[in-house]
Parts: C-alpha cells; sequence; structure tokens
C-alpha cells in the first residue's frame, strides 16, 4: 500500500482540537485532584465523558491514518512505546501516586505495531462490515478490565477470575488485583476502537466528496494538531509547574 500523499487538514483540525481538551483536562485534573482543590471532581459524569471523548478521538484517528504512513509506522510504533516507559519512570518517580503503567502511548505505540499483521487480514474485509463489528466489539468489551463483557444493562458475561491473576495478563485488559494506573488503555476493548478507525479511513477513501472536503484547514487547530505527540509530552510537566507556582 501506498503512503498517502495528500494532507487532510481537517483531520489534523481535530486531532488538535483533541490535544487542546486534553491540554486544559489535565490541569484541572492537576489541580483539583493531585492538588486536592475539589477530590469530587473526577468523579462527575459530566468530566468522565470529556475524558473518554477526548482519548476516544486519539485513538480513533490514530487508527484511521495508520494506512497513510505505513513507511513511517515502525518508527512511530516504537518511539510511541518508548515514550510511553518514559511517562511511567517519570510518574513512578516524581508522582508515584499518579503513576501511569501502559496509559495511552503505550497503547497506540503497541496498536501501530500489531497492525503490520492484522491489516494483511482485515483489508479484505468490507470496510462498512468491519467498521459494525468493530464497534460492535469496543462496546461489549467496554467493561472487560471490571471482570465482565456485556452490554449496559441489556446482558453481562463474568469472565473466569484466573485472567485476572496473571500479571503478564494486564496490558490486554485483565488487571491483577491491586494494580493502579492513574492512565490505563489496554489493547481490550481499545484495540477495537483502533480497527473502527482503520475500516473507517477505507470507508473515507471511498468519497471524493468527503476528502475534498477534509483538505480543508481548520485555523489554528489544524497546525497545533500536526505537533499533537510533542504537545502531549511537554503539557504536563508545564502544568505541574504552573501548580507549584499557583499553590506552593
Amino acid at each position: 500500500m501506498q503512503e498517502q500523499k495528500m494532507r487532510y487538514f481537517l483531520i489534523d483540525g481535530i486531532r488538535g482540537f483533541a490535544i487542546v481538551n486534553m491540554v486544559v483536562f489535565h490541569f484541572l485534573y492537576d489541580v483539583f485532584i493531585v492538588y486536592g482543590k475539589n477530590p469530587m471532581w473526577y468523579g462527575m459524569t459530566a468530566v468522565h465523558f470529556w475524558q473518554q471523548a477526548i482519548c476516544c478521538t486519539f485513538i480513533f484517528i490514530s487508527g484511521f491514518v495508520w494506512s497513510w504512513g505505513i513507511e513511517r509506522n515502525i518508527r512511530r510504533g516504537v518511539c510511541f512505546n518508548v515514550y510511553g516507559l518514559i511517562i511511567s519512570l517519570v510518574t513512578l518517580i516524581f508522582i508515584p501516586s499518579e503513576t501511569i503503567w501502559f496509559g495511552i502511548l503505550s497503547f497506540m505505540g503497541c496498536a501501530i505495531l500489531l497492525m503490520f499483521p492484522l491489516h494483511k487480514i482485515f483489508k479484505h474485509i468490507p470496510p462498512m462490515l468491519g467498521l459494525i463489528a468493530s464497534f460492535l466489539l469496543f462496546i461489549l468489551c467496554k467493561h472487560i478490565q471490571y471482570g465482565y463483557i456485556g452490554i449496559g444493562n441489556l446482558f453481562h458475561i463474568q469472565l473466569p477470575e484466573i485472567f485476572y491473576s496473571i500479571k503478564m495478563l494486564t496490558p490486554f485488559g485483565f488487571p491483577f488485583p491491586g494494580f493502579q494506573s492513574s492512565d490505563y488503555f489496554p489493547l481490550f476493548p481499545w484495540m477495537f476502537l483502533y480497527l473502527c478507525g482503520f475500516f473507517g479511513s477505507k470507508i473515507f477513501m471511498g468519497h471524493f466528496s468527503w476528502q475534498n472536503l477534509a483538505c480543508h484547514k481548520i485555523p489554528i487547530l489544524s497546525m497545533i494538531g500536526c505537533r499533537t505527540i510533542w504537545i502531549y509530552l511537554i503539557h504536563q510537566p508545564i502544568s505541574m509547574l504552573i501548580c507549584i507556582l499557583l499553590f506552593n
């Protein structure tokens, strides 16, 4: 598959909007949770949906653009895993109460690399069928880390406890007893959302009118969206520095 030549600035704009929201969200998290100004803030329903919307956007778009830069994906996958490891070590040393194990960067690094063998299979699946199936599996497995799979209040199936007693299965969505991470994105269910993006891209590429629309820039946000990884890596130290100046 050839690397994508055209730049779809609208995608960058959506990613830019997501990273701006993430910066604001993490700053408020530092103020309300890390510095204890409002410990109940993170448990609010609106805050939960806000956080989920931000993360879902990043994961979906990462899957969406995977086919457009295959030649760079090995490097991207390795770099994301390295960045994720660095963040884990930094949080463990400086903010042990907020240590991150298998956060969103680690997940996306693994997802990028896993797509190399998987896309050879999934490219033969009709995109709309793949999108629907992936979304249903994502919803079905959304609570797998809590010990069951199911859809809302319709039904749920309890999973064998042995899955959650093996520490090596924690990155797959089966956290062991006592596991804690302030940012946890296991392969299941999030790999299914990544696949939603992958199949969504196939549908998108079949509509020239959508491609023409996506070529339009969103002022400022499209520019920001081209630099999301660097903003992600530096925004939290800056946020903590501001909090130190404000509250210490």
